[in-house]
């Protein structure tokens, strides 16, 4: 289970932080990140961190947004800084094992412009 935190309302240029936190064993082959969707839209990657601390972001969030995970805690977390009116959307944390995909709760992230 997946309990995602941190959305909330912010102007353009303003930043956010969003957590999850997995219950369970999440196991050192696993992948967790953040997607998101936005109104009428699919839902889309933006950020992955494999156990061992390897990332990737897509280029939209690229510079603007830091994936960092702590497998102590069994957390995963998305600094959001120079929010843009685009990246209005529901985000949701995902975490990949064994074959599987386990999702989140999602949190509404509103940027103002």
């Amino acid at each position: 289970q997946l309990q995602a935190s941190g959305g909330g309302l912010v102007q353009a240029g303003g930043s956010l932080r969003l957590s999850c936190a997995a219950s369970g064993t999440v196991f050192s082959i696993s992948v967790m990140g953040w997607y998101r969707q936005a109104p009428g839209k699919q839902r889309e990657l933006v950020a992955t961190i494999t156990y061992y601390g390897y990332t990737n972001v897509v280029n939209s969030v690229k510079g603007r947004f830091t994936i960092s995970r702590d497998n102590a805690k069994k957390t995963v977390s998305l600094q959001m800084n120079s929010l843009k009116p685009e990246d209005t959307a529901v985000y949701y944390c995902n975490l990949l094992q064994q074959g599987l995909n386990y999702w989140g709760n999602g949190t509404l992230v509103t940027v103002s412009s």
